[in-house]
């Protein structure tokens, strides 16, 4: 079965050229090496996929030609605890870490703007061009 179907049908990415996009660009490894597309995948070869910060290290535990309900899709491979430890961790560093824009509050208030209104501004110098 092609790599990049299984990986549609494992519910890894939401479409096939999503997961085609993903594998041509280096961002899927079977068995150690960086395959095709349409590269063959059997029962207990090693994929790491790589989405976004997340990277998931599995073993192939089943084929199916279709995409079918997430319960049954999970049952088509299985998580290395390293992974599933890795991902976790970084899940709560993620939750419990400080959110960058949580000082932002969108627009401006009038006392931010008046502030912005006093600082200087430079003109640029003609007299140089």
């Amino acid at each position: 079965m092609r790599l990049d179907k299984w990986l549609w049908a494992a519910r890894f990415f939401k479409t096939r050229s999503l997961a085609q996009a993903a594998v041509a660009g280096g961002r899927v490894e079977l068995n150690d090496a960086r395959p095709k597309p349409a590269h063959g995948v059997r029962i207990n070869d090693r994929i790491i996929v790589r989405i976004g910060e997340l990277r998931w290290h599995i073993v192939v535990k089943a084929l199916s030609e279709r995409r079918g309900p997430a319960e049954e899709a999970r049952r088509l491979y299985e998580e290395t605890a390293a992974s599933r430890a890795e991902r976790e961790r970084r899940a709560d560093l993620r939750r419990w870490g400080a959110e960058p824009s949580a000082a932002l509050k969108g627009r401006p208030t009038k006392r931010d703007r008046r502030l912005l209104e006093r600082l200087p501004v430079v003109e640029p110098d003609s007299s140089e061009h």
